[in-house]
C-alpha cells in the first residue's frame, strides 16, 4: 500500500512540475518551420512563445523565432522574387489580405490542408479545397481626436462619420491621413474595397488627392491625430487599441484618440494562412505546417489573435478585441472586398493610386 501511495505521489508531483497541464499533445511533431506573417511583433512574439510550449519538438526556422515579420505588401515583394527560383524561403504564410492567397493557389505554391468541420467552425469564408483559412480579421476604420473637435469645429472642418466624407468633404483638405496601399496589405485591401464600382471607383482617389491625404505610418498618424495636426486618420482598428489598452494598463488612460465606426461601413479583413507546396517550400515539412495550421484554428490561438487586438473568426465566439463591439455586428456592417478583382487587378489599383493620389 505504501508502494502504492509513493508510486502515485511521484506521478502527482511530476505532473505538477508540468504545471498542472497534460503532457504536450504535439510531441510528436518534428523538424523545422519558418511562417512570413504581416502580424505585429508583439503579436507574433506571443504567438512563438505559445507554439514552443506546444510543439516542443518542433525547430523555428528565423533565429529561435518562427516567424519572419514583414509588411503585407513587402512580403508579397519578397516572395515575387522568390518564386523565381521555383522555391520560397519559408513554410508557412500569414499575410493580411486574402488575394495573394488566390494568386498563390492558382500558381501552384499552395499545399492543401483538411481543416476538419470547417464549415460549422468559421464565420469567414475559406478555401472549399484547403488551400487557405481566415486566421484573424483586422478592421480598417477612421479615427478622431475628441478633446480637439471644438477647436476643428471653430475651424470650421467637419469631423467624418463614413469612408466618403474622408475623402469628399473639402474641409478635410490637408488634415487627414492614412497608409500606403503599395507597403500595407490591410491599406490595399481598404483601397480595393472603396475603389470598387458598388462602392465609390476611382473617383475615392481622385477625392484622396484633392484633401491632400498624408500618407504614412500608423504610428505617425497616431501622433499627428493627437497632437492636432491632423483631424482624421483612416487605420485598423487594432491600432487604436492597442496604444488604449497599454495606456490604461499603465494608469495613464488616453482621452485624446477615438475609433470611428464609419457610417457606411467597415472593412473587415479576414487574414488568411496557408501551407507553401512541400517541393516549394524552405523545410519539405508539410506535415508540421498542418498540425501548425490546425492549432492556428483552436481556442487557444483564436484567443492570442484577440490578445492583438483582431477579431476572431470563429462562429459563436461571443468575446471581442478588449474595447472594441461584436464581431458578428461588424461583419453586418462590412463594405466588403472583392479578393477576386484585388487579386486581378492588383498592378492597376496600385498603378492607380500612385498617378491619381501619389502624382
Amino acid at each position: 500500500m505504501k508502494r502504492i501511495l509513493a508510486v502515485l505521489l511521484t506521478m502527482l508531483l511530476f505532473v505538477g512540475c508540468l504545471g498542472g497541464s497534460a503532457f504536450a499533445v504535439n510531441e510528436d511533431v518534428e523538424g523545422t518551420v519558418g511562417i512570413y506573417s504581416s502580424m505585429y511583433q508583439f503579436v507574433l512574439d506571443m504567438l512563438d512563445e505559445a507554439i514552443k510550449k506546444e510543439f516542443p519538438n518542433l525547430t523555428p526556422a528565423y533565429d529561435g523565432s518562427f516567424f519572419f515579420y514583414g509588411g503585407t505588401s513587402s512580403l508579397i515583394t519578397k516572395l515575387y522574387g522568390e518564386m523565381d527560383t521555383g522555391t520560397l524561403s519559408c513554410d508557412m504564410m500569414l499575410v493580411a489580405e486574402p488575394a495573394f492567397s488566390l494568386e498563390l493557389k492558382e500558381d501552384g505554391y499552395l499545399e492543401p490542408i483538411e481543416i476538419e468541420g470547417a464549415d460549422d467552425l468559421l464565420r469567414f469564408p475559406y478555401d472549399e479545397e484547403g488551400y487557405w483559412y481566415p486566421v484573424r480579421v483586422c478592421n480598417m476604420v477612421l479615427a478622431c481626436n475628441p478633446e480637439m473637435a471644438d477647436t476643428w469645429a471653430a475651424k470650421g472642418v467637419n469631423i467624418p462619420k463614413s469612408f466618403k466624407d474622408f475623402a469628399t468633404d473639402p474641409s478635410l483638405k490637408g488634415y487627414i491621413s492614412m497608409g500606403n496601399p503599395l507597403t500595407s496589405g490591410t491599406t490595399f485591401a481598404a483601397v480595393a474595397s472603396l475603389t470598387e464600382d458598388n462602392h465609390y471607383g476611382e473617383d475615392y482617389l481622385k477625392g484622396l488627392a484633392d484633401n491632400k491625404v498624408m500618407i504614412e505610418s500608423g504610428s505617425t498618424a497616431i501622433t499627428k491625430l493627437q497632437t492636432g495636426e491632423c483631424a482624421a486618420i483612416m487605420i485598423l482598428e487594432e491600432s487604436i487599441l492597442k496604444v488604449l489598452k497599454e495606456a490604461e494598463d499603465a494608469g495613464t488612460p488616453v482621452t485624446n484618440l477615438q475609433i470611428i465606426y464609419p457610417e457606411d461601413g467597415v472593412i473587415l479583413i479576414p487574414s488568411t494562412v496557408m501551407t507553401v507546396a512541400e517541393d516549394r517550400s524552405a523545410n519539405v515539412n508539410a506535415d508540421a505546417c498542418e498540425a501548425l495550421e490546425n492549432w492556428f484554428l483552436s481556442e487557444d490561438a483564436q484567443k492570442l489573435i484577440m490578445e492583438g487586438y483582431m477579431h476572431s473568426v470563429f462562429k459563436g465566439m461571443k468575446e471581442n478585441p478588449w474595447g472594441s463591439v461584436d464581431t458578428d455586428d461588424l461583419i453586418a456592417k462590412d463594405l466588403g472586398v472583392d479578393w477576386e478583382n484585388a487579386y486581378k487587378n492588383r498592378e492597376a489599383i496600385n498603378k492607380a493610386w500612385t498617378e491619381i493620389v501619389t502624382k
